[in-house]
């Protein structure tokens, strides 16, 4: 297989001659029939192209990858040893994950290095697991007359597992899907977003360099509208791993009828301060979980309810945090709070405030917008209905709505049809496992904020925000099948 420097290395952010991304499909890099712009989130401007395949190509792809698990993946130990070499190559090639995700997702340089390091450690948690795939005894003695029996199970992998990733985590996020597929056997196709597509590109050069089976590892650059609905049709395909909106995930279901699914889709996240919370702690936890990544996380916190005693000290400390977090140019080393994905998005967000405070709704800081840029925002006075509290935003925006009892927060939260992430915030171990034993969401996290997330943790959502584990010892439970075997003796 002959690739040359160029098709092998997308362009630098810093170039500035556009150079196609290309897919990579039956171990090489190829050229599709169309190109796609990448443009730079904070300037708009186009500083690369991916390079979009055609329907035909993706039926290749999808065909190696089949073929590659008919001849069989390497043994365990060997998968382990390629996912570790994946990430020591991208801690080798930092500088260049760091630069393209800062270009390509608007990240500021901080949360680009916590992307990357994130992702190393996902690496390796997937390969400790590589080599831990093993089932359960089975105690047929318990039955009378099978006392002579053994049983176990194992776990065999799926088969093609297609992976399709989000723009607000372009590395770590594939990675949660690709490193367990492959550390349990499987072949991956992977589709990441358009809007993201170059650190994936890098992503799979590293997987290549530390050793992988070209026939493994498939890359299908494009725009999802196309390239997703492609995938969709291949009956081949033998696992969908999606993280984006419910409405898109609600279509991918029902391609896959009876295939197995991991969804991580919508959210509006909750986070709960009781008036004993150590503020201290809590205040710059809950800026950081609002406006990193420009509010662009599925566990983000929208709706912060704060118990009536402590709302105007919440706002106070809330509006000081904000004002260290300027917005910009994720480039300059002062901003904290990046673009969001485009200027589309932010005029989105900035109609949806305009709307909430023609309702009666009161903007505490921020409100802003330039461009793709939107300021850190606190907003209160909000009223069900409106969409800064009922709909996803997806933005560095925070509505602090008060409580009474706890019992009205919680009510207040679970009114919704999503249930991701929640936190709570008391010194009051009982408050906090009532709580925690009535929020309806995947992860409830007591002196944390919605968006706490450790990559060893199992990672899932309830109602609409999907169903399936992230974490690459869950998500391995997910892309494997038991099996039983039983022996009469």
């Amino acid at each position: 297989m002959s690739i040359t420097q160029q098709e092998l290395r997308p362009a630098l952010p810093e170039d500035t001659t556009l150079a196609p991304t290309l897919s990579f499909i039956e171990g090489q890099w190829v050229k599709g029939r169309t190109s796609v712009p990448v443009l730079d989130k904070y300037t708009g401007e186009v500083f690369a192209e991916v390079s979009e395949p055609s329907a035909e190509q993706v039926a290749q792809a999808v065909t190696a990858a089949r073929k590659a698990v008919t001849v069989g993946a390497p043994p365990p130990h060997a998968r382990a040893a390629v996912l570790r070499r994946c990430a020591e190559l991208v801690d080798k090639n930092r500088k260049r994950f760091i630069d393209h995700t800062v270009a390509e997702a608007g990240f500021t340089v901080a949360d680009a290095t916590g992307e990357l390091e994130r992702a190393i450690v996902t690496l390796m948690l997937s390969a400790e697991e590589a080599t831990r795939l093993v089932g359960e005894q089975v105690a047929f003695a318990a039955s009378p007359g099978q006392h002579k029996r053994i049983g176990f199970t194992i776990r065999v992998p799926l088969g093609i597992v297609c992976a399709i990733t989000p723009f607000n985590s372009p590395l770590n996020t594939a990675v949660h899907k690709i490193a367990p597929s492959l550390a349990s056997g499987n072949a991956v196709i992977l589709k990441p977003a358009s809007y993201t597509p170059l650190t994936a590109a890098l992503l799979v050069e590293a997987l290549l360099e530390a050793g992988i089976d070209p026939g493994f590892i498939s890359l299908i650059q494009g725009r999802g509208s196309v390239i997703g609905n492609v995938l969709l049709k291949h009956q081949d395909i033998d696992f969908y791993g999606f993280t984006g909106s419910t409405e898109v995930g609600e279509v991918l279901q029902q391609a896959a009828g009876l295939r197995k699914t991991q969804l991580e889709l919508g959210s509006i996240a909750s986070t709960i301060v009781c008036d004993d919370a150590d503020l201290a702690r809590a205040i710059p936890k809950i800026a950081n979980a609002s406006f990193r990544k420009a509010g662009q996380v599925c566990t983000s916190i929208q709706r912060l309810y704060v118990q009536d005693r402590i709302v105007d000290q919440v706002l106070e400390g809330l509006t000081r945090e904000a004002s260290l977090m300027p917005a910009g140019d994720q480039r300059d080393p002062k901003t904290r709070v990046g673009p969001m994905i485009s200027e589309y998005d932010a005029k989105r967000a900035e109609s949806w405030l305009q709307e909430a405070v023609r309702g009666g709704a009161r903007i505490v800081c921020g409100g802003q917008r330039s461009r793709s840029v939107l300021q850190p925002t606190i907003v209160t006075d909000v009223k069900p209905g409106m969409k800064v509290v009922d709909q996803e935003i997806f933005a560095p925006v925070i509505c602090v709505i008060p409580f009474n009892t706890i019992e009205e927060a919680i009510r207040g939260a679970n009114d919704q049809p999503y249930g991701l992430g929640a936190g709570i915030f008391t010194r009051d171990i009982n408050q906090a496992m009532k709580a925690a034993t009535a929020l309806r969401f995947g992860s409830i996290h007591i002196n944390e904020t919605s968006s706490s997330r450790a990559d060893g943790m199992p990672y899932a959502g309830v109602k609409a925000s999907g169903h399936g584990t992230e974490g690459p010892k869950y998500m391995i439970r997910e892309v494997t099948e038991e099996r039983l075997i039983t022996i009469n003796v």
